[in-house]
């Protein structure tokens, strides 16, 4: 399994398209046959920041997902149109 981290951010006054394009990705992502959890968060300390975890049942599945033609439309053609930073942290399981 793979896991990891995507922190985003975005300017204060996209903040309603972005959680309206993550509703969308969120439920489409996770009807994926190789996705095991992908849980988007804003931050609460920072508003304007985006956290999502994600994990994969192998790479994949991860993938896939990143050929999905609702992760080109809603990530590709929506957050990543409106995002001004992002970092992915790769994570490894302790237990």
């Amino acid at each position: 399994m793979i896991s990891f981290t995507v922190r985003m951010t975005f300017r204060s006054e996209d903040r309603d398209e972005i959680h309206r394009i993550l509703r969308e990705l969120t439920q489409l992502t996770r009807q994926e046959e190789g996705c095991v959890t992908y849980i988007p968060h804003f931050v609460e300390s920072d508003p304007e920041t985006v956290v999502i975890y994600e994990q994969y049942r192998d790479e994949a599945a991860a993938e896939f997902h990143r050929s999905t033609p609702h992760f080109a439309k809603y990530a590709v053609g929506g957050l990543y149109q409106h995002m001004l930073d992002r970092q992915v942290e790769d994570l490894t399981a302790l237990a």
